[in-house]
């Protein structure tokens, strides 16, 4: 795994990442996105998402806050990402709480050539065809995420990236763990998103290896919770000091604090 370099490459190149994304963290994964280097388009109309998502690096789709014409423009330009072979990542927010998320995120994964989903363990179980409990977006319970990723990876056909207190990336057959973060994460609304963009942001360099592509970024943003935590010891201070420690990520020391091994 080669996050400091992706990282560099990520800040020297600074792709566009286009993200239809949800109206609760459009602002934070846009400020992510900036903050790692890259970066960020927010377009979601069906007159211009095909010409947009063609010129991104990345596109990411996140199902967060569905309306149907949201739903036309993520096929539309996940289509057109797909001609001009830009990676997809889709984040299926909620899947498993309502029909209309699961049957959405399901249609999407079937229409669309993905890279990566990334969710969390009763989204990803949900996509894997098992039942799993979930409220509202939260997941309740979890268990057995390295054969889960795993499994969702082969009926997806893509890297699947379960997060939660361990993170598991699979391509199906490999599972990387990735045990940085911080509990603080988990309290401010809209960090899964933000993964889902960064993992954008570094699928945009490297989309020939979409699996050490989503494990980096989870690598990169773990390692940025944990420095923003030795400022901030409350979700508001903690949520402006993320921003700060993306910012300031080295790409030189950024592989020395990573914490990940294969499953």
């Amino acid at each position: 795994m080669n996050t400091g370099q992706d990282l560099a490459a990520i800040r020297e190149r600074k792709p566009l990442v286009h993200q239809i994304t949800n109206f609760v963290v459009m602002n934070e994964t846009a400020n992510v996105t900036l903050a790692l280097g890259a970066l960020p388009v927010m377009a979601h109309a069906v007159q211009e998402v095909e010409e947009m998502a063609s010129a991104a690096s990345a596109l990411v789709l996140n199902i967060g806050t569905l309306s149907d014409e949201w739903v036309e423009a993520m096929v539309l330009a996940g289509r057109a990402a797909n001609r001009a072979r830009v990676p997809v990542v889709l984040d299926p927010v909620g899947a498993g709480a309502t029909a209309y998320r699961t049957e959405t995120a399901r249609e999407l994964a079937e229409e669309l050539e993905l890279a990566v989903v990334r969710g969390n363990y009763a989204e990803l179980a949900t996509l894997a065809g098992h039942k799993a409990e979930i409220r509202g977006v939260e997941a309740l319970g979890g268990g057995g995420e390295p054969e889960l990723a795993r499994e969702a990876a082969r009926a997806l056909g893509c890297v699947a990236a379960v997060t939660g207190p361990v993170d598991h990336v699979s391509d199906g057959e490999r599972v990387l763990a990735i045990a940085n973060g911080h509990q603080l994460l988990a309290a401010v609304t809209g960090t899964g998103c933000m993964s889902t963009a960064i993992t954008g942001c570094f699928l945009a360099v490297r989309p020939e290896d979409p699996l050490e592509a989503a494990a980096e970024a989870l690598v990169a943003f773990g390692v940025a919770g944990e420095d923003a935590a030795k400022k901030a010891t409350r979700p508001g201070s903690f949520h402006a000091a993320l921003y700060d420690a993306l910012y300031d990520l080295d790409p030189l020391k950024i592989d020395s604090s990573a914490r990940y091994e294969d499953a």
